[in-house]
C-alpha cells in the first residue's frame, strides 16, 4: 500500500496564483502540470522587474519540487534549496515553511528519516506561530509517515490520531480522507485487515462527498493492494481497474506506475506469472522517470518473482539483487525479506549452497525480526489506540463535570445578561426619544437658518434698490429739477433752456429705461412676477426694440442689423423676452464704439431657438464674464461715451430667461467685441400650459 501526502492543498493555492498572474488561457489541460509551472517560472525570470523575492516565484519554485518529487530528487533538493534561501531573504514565512517540507520530503525518500523530521519540525514550528493550523495538519502527517516507514507504528497512529481531531475541527474533508487512509494502512502493514477495511470504508464515503476523481482512485489503488494481500483477487482486480482508467485519462504518472505494479501483483496472487510479468513490466517502463525507492524495491521483487515462477531464474536472481541492494539502502527490512528469499531460492536451484545458505539465514533472521517487531507494533498499536480513546474519554468526562460546575455560573450570567438587556432597553428608549427630539430639533434650526438667509437676501435686494434710487435716479433727477429751478429764477433765458432739451430727454430715456429694468428685477426678486406664456414672434420684438434705441444708436453712428426671419416663432413671455432684448441691445449700444455695428440673430435647433445679440464693441474679460450673471453681482461700468448703467439688466436677464424655461450666456474676446446667447423654446399650441 502507498501512503498518501496531504499534497493538494498546496497545489490548489499555486494553481489560483498561476491562473491570477498569468490568465486562464496560459494554463492547458494536456499539458503536464509540472512543464505548466517551469513553462510559468521562466516567464517570471524573463520580466524586466523580476524578484527572486517575490511570493509567487517562491511558491512555483516550491510547487514544482513537489510535482517532480517523485521523478527527480536531486531537483526537489535543488528547488526547495534556492526557495527557502529566497524566502528567508524575503522574511515570507509561508515560503519557509513549503521550502523546508520540500527538503524534508528528499530526506524521507532517501531513507534518512532523521534528518527528514528534523526539517519538518523547523516547518512546524514557524507554521503553528503563524497559526497555519491546515498546514500544520500537512507537516504533522508527513511525520506521522516517517515514523511509520522507521516502523515506530505506535507514534505514526497516534500522531494520525491527533491529527483526526484537528482535521475534524477544521471540516477539512480532504485531510481526513487522506488521514484515515493511512491509518488504515497501518492496520493492513499489520495484517490487521479487518479494522483496515473499516477505515477505508470511513474513506470511501468521505471521498464520495469530496467527489474528486484522482483521490477516489487514489484510494482504490491502495485498496486493491490490501483485497491483493487478503486473496479477495476479484475485489483487488475490480478496483485496480478503475483507479487505472482514472491515472490514465489525467496522466498521474507516479499512482498510475503504483496501480499497475497492484495489479501485477494481483496477477501474482492468482500465479498467472505471464500477466503479472506483463503489468510489473508497465510500471517498470513508468518507473524509469519515477524516482520512488521504496515502490521501486517491491516493483523489482515482484519482477523476481514472476521470472520466478516462469523459471527464468537468472533474470529473477538479476531483479531480487537490484531489490536486495535499494532495500539494504533505504533500510526497507520487508523487502529485504522478499529479496532474500528469492535469492536463496535461485542459488539452491543452480546449486550455489553455500550463497543459498547465506540468504536462507538472512530471511530467516530478517523474518523473526520482522514478526517480532510485527506483533509487538501489533500491541502497541492496539495499546495506543485504547490509551487515545481513554484520554477522549477522560477529556469529555472533564468536560461535563466543568460544565456542571458552571452551571450556577451560567445562570448568573443570564440573570446579569437579562439585567443588562432591560438596561439597554431603557437606554435605547430615551435614544430613539432623544433622536426624535434632536430631529425636531435640527429641523427648527434648518428652517430658522433659512429664514435669516431669506432675510438676509430680502434686505440686500433693499439695499441694492435704495443704492440705485440713491445713486442711478437722484442724480439724473436731481439735475433736472436744478435746472428747471435755474429757468424760474430767471438765470437762464428760454433758448439757453433749449439746448439742455436733448440732454434731458437722454436723461428722462435713461430714467424710464432704469426704472422698467428695476421695477422688473424686484418683482423677480419677490417672487411677484408671473410667467405668462404664449406665441412670441422673436422678428417683432426684435425690430421694436431696434425703433425704440435706434436714436441712441444713431448718436454713436452704430449700425443694427435684424437678421431674425419672419417665422421665428418662440412659447414665452411676451413682456419677458422684450426685457431681455431690451437690456442686450442697450448693453450692445452702450459699448460699442462710434461706428460700430450690432448684429440679431436666430438660429432654429430641434426644441428651441438660440438668439444671438453680437456687438463690434469693446469685449469681457474672463473673470468678469463669470461674474456676469451671478444674481448678487453689481458689476456696472462705463461705456464707450461715459453711459452710466445700474448693473441689473444683465442679472434681471437671467432671472426672466431661466423663467421661460431658457439659459444665458456670453463669449467674448478683448477687444474684438461680445455676443450674448439665449435660448427660448419653440412654439407649442396656444392651449397648451407649460410644466
Amino acid at each position: 500500500m502507498r501512503i498518501k501526502q496531504i499534497s493538494l492543498l498546496n497545489k490548489l493555492v499555486i494553481a489560483f496564483v498561476v491562473l491570477l498572474t498569468f490568465g486562464f488561457g496560459q494554463v492547458q489541460s494536456q499539458v503536464p502540470r509540472r512543464d505548466s509551472l517551469q513553462f510559468q517560472i521562466q516567464r517570471l525570470k524573463s520580466k524586466s522587474d523580476f524578484n527572486p523575492k517575490d511570493s509567487t516565484y517562491i511558491t512555483l519554485l516550491n510547487d514544482l519540487g513537489g510535482e517532480i518529487r517523485y521523478f527527480n530528487s536531486d531537483s526537489l533538493y535543488l528547488l526547495s534549496k534556492e526557495a527557502y534561501a529566497h524566502s528567508s531573504s524575503a522574511d515570507y514565512e509561508y515560503g519557509q515553511s513549503s521550502s523546508l517540507v520540500g527538503i524534508g520530503n528528499y530526506y524521507e525518500d532517501q531513507g534518512n528519516y532523521d534528518e527528514a523530521i528534523k526539517y519538518y519540525q523547523k516547518a512546524l514550528k514557524i507554521v503553528k506561530n503563524s497559526n497555519h493550523r491546515n498546514d500544520v495538519l500537512n507537516i504533522e502527517n508527513s511525520i506521522a509517515n516517517v515514523y511509520y516507514y522507521q516502523g515506530d507504528y505506535a507514534e505514526s497512529l497516534s500522531r494520525n490520531l491527533k491529527n483526526l481531531e484537528l482535521a475534524s475541527e477544521l471540516g477539512n474533508d480532504m485531510v481526513l480522507s487522506i488521514i484515515n487512509e493511512n491509518i488504515a494502512g497501518l492496520y493492513a502493514d499489520q495484517n490487521d485487515f479487518e479494522q483496515a477495511i473499516q477505515f477505508f470504508k470511513i474513506v470511501k464515503k468521505i471521498n464520495k462527498k469530496i467527489g474528486d476523481d484522482i483521490n477516489s482512485a487514489e484510494t482504490m489503488s491502495n485498496l486493491a493492494s490490501v483485497y491483493s494481500d487478503m486473496d479477495e483477487l476479484e475485489y483487488a482486480m475490480y478496483n485496480i481497474n478503475s483507479s487505472i482508467a482514472i491515472f490514465e485519462k489525467h496522466k498521474i504518472m507516479d499512482w498510475l506506475a503504483f496501480a499497475y505494479q497492484v495489479k501485477g501483483k494481483t496477477y501474482l496472487k492468482a500465479k498467472d506469472y505471464k500477466w503479472a510479468l506483463y503489468w510489473y513490466k508497465q510500471s517498470e517502463m513508468l518507473h524509469k522517470n519515477i524516482e520512488d525507492n521504496r515502490g521501486e524495491t517491491s516493483l523489482l521483487n515482484g519482477i523476481a518473482e514472476s521470472y520466478l515462477g516462469r523459471d527464468k531464474d537468472d533474470l529473477a536472481e538479476e531483479y531480487a539483487l537490484k531489490a536486495f541492494e535499494i532495500s539494504k539502502q533505504i533500510r526497507f527490512h520487508e523487502e529485504m525479506l522478499n529479496s532474500a528469499r528469492i535469492l536463496y531460492q535461485t542459488n539452491k536451484k543452480k546449486g550455489d549452497y553455500k550463497t543459498a545458505l547465506d540468504y536462507h539465514e538472512l530471511f530467516q533472521t530478517l523474518h523473526d525480526t520482522i514478526t517480532t517487531n510485527k506483533n509487538k507494533k501489533s500491541l502497541t498499536m492496539l495499546v495506543t489506540k485504547i490509551d487515545f480513546e481513554k484520554q477522549k474519554e477522560q477529556l469529555i468526562t472533564e468536560n461535563e463535570k466543568a460544565l456542571a460546575s458552571q452551571k450556577i455560573y451560567i445562570y448568573l450570567g443570564l440573570l446579569v445578561l437579562v439585567i443588562f438587556l432591560i438596561i439597554t432597553l431603557i437606554v435605547k428608549r430615551n435614544e430613539k426619544i432623544q433622536k426624535k427630539l434632536n430631529i425636531e430639533l435640527y429641523d427648527k434650526t434648518a428652517k430658522l437658518v433659512e429664514n435669516e438667509k431669506e432675510l438676509r437676501e430680502i434686505n440686500e435686494t433693499k439695499d441694492k434698490l435704495f443704492s440705485i434710487i440713491g445713486h442711478d435716479l437722484r442724480g439724473p433727477i436731481g439735475a433736472f429739477q436744478g435746472l428747471l429751478q435755474l429757468y424760474k429764477n430767471g438765470e437762464i433765458d428760454s433758448k439757453d433752456f433749449l439746448q439742455f432739451i436733448p440732454k434731458l430727454r437722454s436723461d428722462i430715456d435713461n430714467i424710464s429705461f432704469t426704472l422698467n429694468n428695476l421695477l422688473s428685477w424686484g418683482r423677480t426678486q419677490m417672487n411677484g412676477s408671473t410667467t405668462k406664456p404664449s406665441i412670441v414672434s422673436l422678428e417683432n420684438l426684435v425690430q421694436e426694440n431696434i425703433n425704440l434705441l435706434e436714436e441712441t444708436a444713431k448718436v454713436k453712428s452704430i449700425r443694427i442689423k435684424n437678421k431674425v426671419k419672419v417665422n421665428t416663432l418662440c412659447w414665452s413671455d411676451s413682456d419677458h423676452i422684450d426685457i431681455v432684448i431690451r437690456n442686450l441691445l442697450s448693453n450692445a449700444i452702450k459699448f460699442t464704439p462710434e461706428g460700430g455695428q450690432i448684429t440679431i440673430n436666430a438660429d432654429e435647433h430641434s426644441t428651441s431657438w438660440e438668439i444671438s445679440v453680437r456687438d463690434t464693441g469693446v469685449g469681457i474679460d474672463a473673470e468678469t464674464q463669470k461674474k456676469l450673471f451671478n444674481k448678487n453681482s453689481n458689476i456696472t461700468t462705463y461705456g464707450t461715451n461715459d453711459e452710466k448703467g445700474t448693473g441689473l439688466g444683465l442679472s434681471l436677464c437671467m432671472e426672466l430667461v431661466k423663467k421661460n424655461k431658457g439659459k444665458i450666456w456670453v463669449e467674448s474676446v478683448i477687444p474684438n467685441g461680445s455676443c450674448f446667447y439665449f435660448k427660448l423654446p419653440k412654439m407649442k399650441n396656444k392651449l397648451q400650459k407649460t410644466g
